[in-house]
């Protein structure tokens, strides 16, 4: 169908082309008008003989394309087939840019299909991955075969994916998709599923225990705090991650929209004007915090790279570039219960990147937060006393 309508277009281009011609040689001398008048004739000629059937022939293909009530019907229970597989399956770009995504799809990587879409696949893959994954679905696209490839997602990365990629032309389309489909805990070397568990050894153990005693730390803060002022136990909750857990805290509490209540980072003079403009940022233009206050989901990145993730300063700068972020951390603060506000937390330059198990033990203090944010405040006259003011909005931290 595309094929036959750039043909027609282009010979109706021709023909109004020609009819312009004719028209500025009506000035001619008299002589000339008759060869002007067979050549017109000869032109409507073409119209009949020639336009016209193929017009009709490309309002027939559009009415099939269109398709009877019964198409559409198959083409909805294909889109419900596709929902429904069993296996994580995406339909993708040449460039990884995600188009679609079914359920298995989005309960394995974690990424929301709406959110998804329109953003790369590969984005979500470990960054060692990201190239080869972007060849390949570049060479199936081109027409090259199938092919296939292990892949770590960043939110699982000790359990690889073998990743199947196949080219796929959607109906009425210009350009075939990639149809990616992921067979979790299989390799492509031993076709079967990879040990689970690894024995920890010394390094882990005693990052297990920095990670308990952090859990620990953050319980103990948020006890001694006087309950009924939700803001201060998010504020609490940043003074204890910064330099603990991450160079950067930004934390939002979301009332009708979120608002930015506490920016915590180095206390490097070069440092003070980029805590400044996050302290000064609109936190619902940072898409990542806007998502996880909307929909609670938890955002783990490394090497993130959309760096337009957290939104851009005052100068339109992005801020994940200008801070060097290597890895960050979204995470709401509602579950059980709505959304009462969001923690990011940035590591940069040359520091560890956030595992795993980090995120889960951040998960857990996430609860015990927004179990703090929620406890009803004393009757008039009970409350205790308070705990020391927050320095403003914007501070500094210091690493342990």
């Amino acid at each position: 169908m595309t094929q036959t309508v750039d043909e027609f277009g282009e010979d109706l281009a021709d023909f109004v082309r020609r009819v312009g011609e004719l028209r500025t040689a009506r000035s001619q001398d008299a002589g000339d008008q008759l060869t002007l008048l067979d050549a017109a004739l000869f032109e409507l000629q073409h119209v009949a003989d020639q336009l016209w059937p193929r017009y009709e022939q490309c309002v027939a293909i559009a009415a099939g394309a269109a398709g009877s009530p019964g198409d559409r019907q198959e083409r909805l229970l294909l889109k419900a087939l596709f929902q429904r597989l069993p296996l994580p399956v995406a339909l993708v770009d040449r460039e990884t840019v995600v188009r679609r995504l079914n359920f298995a799809a989005t309960g394995l990587t974690g990424a929301r299909a709406g959110y998804a879409t329109g953003r790369p696949l590969a984005a979500l893959l470990m960054p060692g991955d990201r190239a080869a994954f972007r060849s390949q679905a570049a060479a199936v696209a081109r027409g090259e075969g199938d092919r296939g490839l292990t892949v770590r997602l960043q939110q699982r990365p000790g359990e690889p994916l073998f990743a199947t990629l196949s080219a796929l032309r959607p109906p009425d389309e210009p350009h075939p998709a990639v149809l990616v489909v992921f067979q979790p805990g299989m390799s492509r070397s031993a076709g079967a599923a990879t040990p689970a568990a690894e024995v920890p050894d010394l390094t882990e153990s005693t990052r297990h225990a920095r990670l308990m005693d952090l859990v620990d730390t953050m319980a103990g803060a948020l006890l001694r705090l006087p309950p009924g002022d939700g803001a201060e136990a998010l504020e609490t909750a940043a003074r204890v991650l910064c330099g603990r857990f991450a160079q950067w805290v930004i934390a939002d509490v979301v009332e009708d929209g979120p608002r930015r209540v506490a920016v915590l980072g180095p206390a490097a003079e070069e440092d003070a004007e980029l805590r400044r403009a996050l302290a000064a940022q609109d936190p619902a233009r940072a898409p990542l915090v806007a998502e996880a206050a909307r929909a609670g989901a938890t955002a783990l990145q490394l090497q993130p790279e959309d760096t337009e993730g957290f939104g851009h300063d005052a100068s339109g700068a992005a801020v994940l570039a200008r801070a060097d972020v290597t890895s960050l951390l979204c995470v709401p603060l509602g579950a059980p219960g709505p959304v009462q506000g969001v923690l990011t937390l940035f590591r940069t330059g040359s520091a560890r990147p956030f595992s795993m198990a980090e995120a889960h033990a951040m998960d857990v203090m996430s609860r015990h937060v927004a179990l703090a944010m929620r406890r009803p405040g004393a009757p008039d006259g009970d409350r205790p006393e308070s705990a020391p003011a927050v320095p403003g909005p914007a501070a500094e931290c210091s690493s342990d």
